[in-house]
């Protein structure tokens, strides 16, 4: 069996925890182990508020539009996307992904938690502009003594 759900969101503050709420549903009615939820749950926030910040239309001064969140688990496996329609990642900051961001700064930690927390991670710009996808994945464990929905796959 898989599931997946995606949602069309308002880039609003109220959201991010709206999406990890249902996620987090989703993997207790899977029977998922909490500590790879809590992880994947984590990870989402933060897409979802890299999506919320910087997400919106460049032509509304970057404060309106929305953004896609959609979760898919099939098997052992459970991916993440969160897609907006912002003007992308600036190509010096595809480059840093990843790499360690000064203990002053007030932003940049987010996409540096996300690889941390799920097992692959791809951010790439939509063509044209048309904003910035960041996908992850991570291998699921189950609880102890739960009958998994994914079991019988």
């Amino acid at each position: 069996m898989s599931i997946w759900w995606s949602l069309h969101l308002r880039r609003d503050a109220a959201s991010v925890p709206l999406a990890r709420r249902l996620f987090m549903g989703t993997m207790e009615t899977a029977g998922v182990d909490p500590d790879i939820s809590y992880d994947l749950s984590v990870a989402l926030s933060e897409a979802c508020a890299n999506a919320v910040e910087h997400g919106g239309s460049a032509a509304a001064g970057g404060t309106s539009g929305a953004y896609r969140v959609t979760a898919y688990l099939d098997g052992e496996t459970c991916r993440i996307e969160v897609a907006d329609s912002g003007p992308g990642f600036p190509t010096r900051r595809a480059r840093a992904f990843g790499r360690p961001v000064p203990a002053h700064a007030e932003n940049g930690r987010g996409l540096c938690l996300i690889r941390e927390l799920a097992d692959h991670v791809h951010v790439v710009n939509k063509p044209g502009r048309g904003g910035a996808v960041v996908s992850f994945d991570k291998i699921l464990k189950w609880r102890t003594g739960a009958s998994p929905l994914m079991a019988a796959v």
